[in-house]
């Protein structure tokens, strides 16, 4: 099955600006959702965004909506989290996840993590 890898992830200041990859290594299915969820030191993982497979369908948290935006390339097999107006509680490390649709993908195939920092 696939792997994926999470790239992007760093040290930002508040009110400063990221763009999260997610890029398949190996062969994909014909179709599926993806998604970012993401994990601070001391929590559990939670929901940050989602996105169907041809785009029509984005969900977003209610703590990032309205500063983030969710896409994909499928010609290039990659999902891209743009992150607008950091805040400190975005602190997090960051994954994308496949299923084969949006409600699934807490069970799906994840990747590895990208750590973002929002200092203050």
């Amino acid at each position: 099955q696939v792997q994926w890898v999470e790239s992007g992830g760093g040290l930002v200041q508040v009110g400063g600006s990221l763009r999260l990859s997610c890029a398949a290594s190996g062969r994909t299915s014909s179709s599926y959702a993806m998604g970012w969820f993401r994990q601070a030191p001391g929590k559990t993982r939670e929901f940050v965004a989602a996105i169907s497979w041809g785009g029509g369908i984005t969900l977003y948290a209610d703590s990032v909506k309205g500063r983030s935006t969710i896409s994909r390339d499928n010609a290039k097999n990659t999902v891209y989290l743009q992150m607008n107006s950091l805040k400190p509680e975005d602190t997090a490390v960051y994954y994308c996840a496949q299923g084969n649709s949006i409600p699934s993908l807490s069970a799906g195939t994840w990747g590895q993590g990208t750590q973002v920092t929002v200092s203050s």
